[in-house]
């Protein structure tokens, strides 16, 4: 169909009519073909150097097409004119080399074995759908970051960035931070703060992981970032993308889509990153230490948490009111008893469209000329590290707190992890490690408590980087 709609019809002049009548006889001539074993005598018939001789043929001839399109072949006296890098390099030239650069990457990316080596710029996708790492955020933000960098023509008012378009009506709930707190009025109606109400102890654990994020702030002002920008970039160690966008929208809007992006990417690798720190900072005798089940939380208890909660962190740090008031607002919701079909949409439809949306303009807002810097390459060298530092901090604030307990009041060095805030993923990071070495040794119900501690923690210590720099 495409030979005759360019070469027949276009190329030679022929009416449509007759090129769509030619079609037409062709499928019946292709019909009586595969009815009758004509076309496999015919296939049969032809010696097999020919047969390999076809398909070389045929990859030749789409290696020339590519070369044509990647302007390593140019038009000229012969038809295979090699371009002139010298003399053409501010048009063909640069074009052409860029071209054998990606040839040369995707063959060592190939020879290597590595998947998705040509499908490289949907990366986000396929960990999503293929891992299963963070599926409901990776695929909207890599869904998003094909959108954002489909080359779109000025004028027509479609892109993330053009006063509004959809896209950018739709990225004003980013921008202006109207998306976090739902999503913390959803996270609030979906936990369970039972685990940390019968240890409030574990509480102090949440609090040592948060070491991440302002150790991630000293280390981006070393490397050149203003006081703005470092504090935008430390929240990544909190391990809460809602959080991290919050901030970041408010200090440093321009590396939003980085921030964002790099904590996401890292929350949805924290089985990736955790589980090593683990196991290189604990003993085999620390991994097999049991704690006693903790004591059963009233109905009472639940409901006056999130009331205490958010009076002693509103006066506390009251620039951390939009997050925090959402948090304990929808555990409220879901605690009372006789809000039940308020909650369920909380954390329900509200925060799955929410989510949606945050991740689908996040990723449009990543394009290539904005996003690819080398300020994004320290973002994602510095979110990794404050993922490190949490993690490290959280184990080692345990071991050094076993020092002053005894007999069952010890805790497992495994939850230390827990501190971060990706609930639930680092806590059943505690629990897989955990049941690795006793498998009758269920860690997620303690784990859980320094983990809604750390959703806690990220929020206070977002809202005292917001108190000192905003």
């Amino acid at each position: 169909m495409p030979f005759f709609a360019f070469s027949v019809v276009v190329g030679m002049g022929i009416s449509w009519q007759f090129g769509m009548m030619a079609v037409f006889v062709e499928g019946i001539i292709f019909l009586v073909c595969t009815l009758v074993p004509v076309r496999e005598k015919i296939f049969n018939a032809i010696p097999l150097p020919l047969k390999t001789a076809i398909g070389v043929g045929i990859g030749f001839f789409i290696v020339f097409i590519g070369f044509q399109g990647g302007r390593i072949i140019v038009d000229g006296s012969c038809l295979t004119t090699l371009v002139a890098f010298r003399n053409a390099w501010p048009t063909d030239g640069i074009c052409a080399t860029l071209a054998l650069i990606g040839l040369l990457v995707t063959v060592v990316l190939f020879h290597k074995r590595v998947k998705g080596a040509i499908l490289i710029g949907i990366l986000f996708i396929t960990i999503a759908i293929k891992k299963g790492w963070e599926p409901l955020l990776l695929i909207p933000i890599g869904f998003g970051m094909i959108i954002g960098n489909i080359p779109m023509f000025p004028g027509l008012n479609i892109g993330v960035y053009e006063d509004g378009s959809v896209l950018n009506t739709l990225y004003q709930g980013v921008k202006q931070g109207w998306y976090p707190p739902l999503i913390f009025l959803g996270i609030g109606a979906m936990t369970d703060f039972s685990a940390l109400i019968s240890q409030p102890r574990l509480l102090l654990i949440g609090a040592a992981a948060q070491t991440g994020i302002f150790g991630a702030y000293l280390l981006a002002l070393l490397l050149g970032f203003d006081p703005n920008q470092a504090g935008a970039i430390g929240i990544i160690g909190g391990a809460d993308g809602p959080t991290a966008i919050f901030l970041s929208s408010k200090l440093a809007p321009d590396l939003m889509g980085a921030i964002a992006v790099s904590a996401y990417s890292y929350m949805a690798l924290v089985p990736v990153i955790q589980r090593p720190i683990m196991l290189a900072l604990t003993t085999k005798k620390e991994r097999l230490m049991r704690m006693p089940a903790p004591r059963q939380v009233s109905q009472r208890e639940k409901i006056v948490f999130p009331i205490v909660g958010f009076l002693l962190t509103a006066f506390i740090v009251p620039s951390g009111l939009p997050l925090l008031g959402m948090l304990f607002f929808g555990n409220l919701l879901k605690e009372s008893g006789v809000t039940r079909r308020l909650a369920e949409t909380a954390r329900g439809p509200l925060i799955d469209v929410v989510t949606t949306l945050i991740g689908l303009t996040v990723g449009a807002s990543t394009q290539a000329d904005k996003f690819l810097t080398g300020k994004s390459l320290k973002i994602f060298l510095l979110g990794l590290l404050s993922f490190v530092i949490a993690t490290t901090v959280g184990v080692l604030f345990v071991k050094f707190w076993n020092l002053f307990l005894k007999g069952d009041r010890k805790i497992n060095p495994l939850i230390g992890n827990a501190g971060v805030s990706a609930v639930p993923d680092s806590a059943r990071v505690s629990e897989i490690v955990g049941r690795e070495f006793d498998p009758d040794n269920h860690l997620l119900m303690h784990a859980m408590g320094p983990n809604v501690a750390g959703v806690i923690g990220s929020a206070v210590a977002a809202g005292i980087l917001l108190g000192f720099l905003g």
